[in-house]
């Protein structure tokens, strides 16, 4: 059997790049944003030819009901021959961090998700999503709504699925953040439990392979990337600051610097350019405030300080998940928030990966834009897909 996969809901290539790592082919995927696609494209298809690609779909940003109103005959031709559909919907909607909005209009793309499945009907399914997608929603009268999770598991077992589904903290699989995610195994062909004990089986052999501990924290991910190793201009954003990478003390930064022809600048380091009082504010939320507890108006009475939220991270812990707000964390030793490229390394992507597009956005545009910080706060850390892929092909070779 040849490893092809389609990507829905892509992003920015998270998933992708772990299965493109773990020996797989896709053959195309489909994400609806142009500066997320542009990221995908330009790193994957473009830089790795690691899409075949479909030559009845065009190679450019597509929104799925699209896709699935003007190519139904074209997913219904490849209907049982595609071995694996991987992705999950937008998660904002769901997500216990964000504004848990049931309303949101992304959460209807779960109903867009069963009916390309249903069209394609691939031999496996892997579904991710956030923890909040396990979680009714709290009705006006006090009452709680289905969970999602349980509406889609029923959905894909009426298509014939076996399915299993469990979630998993991500900080168990190599990755520098304590991300809990809903991650879904779909089979016709076999009992998906099993996906789950060969995904567990392999960590050692993968951890030994990759050379990285087990567990790696703040200081591993990004400890190689502090402004003081000296700044220079941002080569892709005039007026702003990048800094150069410094020397390597941890074997994951060796991994993620490892391919990377940016020796010196990695892409996407630019420094937020804080005002002097906002410099201040952060030293004095240092010299104050509990690093690594979550710090918000509640909990904080210091002059000034008007934030949601944030967290003083902690060089020796993971961080909490990532978000795509750029100001949720502030760097552990220097007072400003991390950088486009420190929330990816903490994501587990490598150096030579590049990200697209403008680096954020803000107010109403947040629902629709998705600059760098956003791209990379939604996507999938790699080197946790890349574990998925291999734990698929054992699977499947379990027939």
């Amino acid at each position: 059997m040849k490893y092809q996969y389609i990507d829905i809901f892509a992003g920015c290539g998270g998933l992708s790049l772990g299965l493109y790592n773990s020996g797989w082919k896709g053959v195309f995927a489909i994400e609806k944003n142009t500066d997320a696609f542009e990221t995908l494209q330009h790193n994957l298809i473009h830089n790795k030819k690691h899409f075949e690609w479909a030559d009845w779909l065009p190679i450019q940003n597509h929104d799925i009901n699209t896709v699935l109103q003007q190519y139904q005959n074209e997913l219904k031709a490849i209907s049982t021959s595609i071995p694996l559909v991987v992705g999950g919907p937008p998660c904002q909607g769901f997500s216990m961090a964000g504004q848990r909005n049931q309303s949101d209009f992304r959460n209807q793309l779960v109903y867009s998700y069963i009916e390309f499945i249903k069209l394609v009907k691939p031999l496996y399914l892997f579904f991710e999503n956030v923890q909040g997608f396990t979680v009714g929603f709290i009705q006006e009268n006090k009452q709680k709504t289905l969970p999602m999770s349980t509406y889609i598991i029923e959905e894909l077992r009426k298509i014939g699925y076996d399915i299993s589904s469990k979630v998993l903290d991500l900080s168990e699989y190599g990755i520098p953040q304590k991300r809990k995610r809903f991650i879904l195994i779909g089979s016709l062909k076999q009992k998906s439990s099993i996906f789950f004990d060969i995904l567990n089986a392999q960590k050692e052999d993968f951890f030994k392979m990759k050379n990285i501990s087990p567990y790696n924290f703040v200081h591993d991910a990004i400890g190689d990337l502090l402004q003081n190793n000296q700044s220079v201009e941002c080569p892709d954003s005039k007026g702003f600051l990048s800094g150069y990478c410094g020397e390597i003390t941890s074997n994951y930064q060796k991994l993620m610097r490892k391919g990377s022809k940016d020796t010196s600048i990695p892409n996407s380091h630019r420094f937020t350019k804080h005002r002097v009082e906002t410099v201040q504010l952060f030293k004095k939320i240092y010299s104050e405030c509990t690093h690594g507890k979550r710090l918000s108006t509640k909990n904080v009475d210091i002059e000034g300080f008007k934030r949601r939220g944030i967290t003083i991270l902690t060089p020796d812990n993971p961080c909490n998940t990532i978000t795509s707000h750029p100001d949720d964390y502030l760097h552990y030793i220097e007072p400003r928030v991390l950088t486009v490229r420190e929330s990816a390394r903490i994501q587990s992507f490598p150096d030579w990966y590049h990200f697209k597009g403008k680096y954020t956005t803000g107010g109403t545009l947040r629902k629709v834009d998705v600059p760098r910080y956003t791209q990379v706060g939604n996507a999938i850390p790699p080197l946790f897909a890349e574990q998925v892929g291999l734990a698929l092909i054992k699977f499947m070779e379990t027939e």
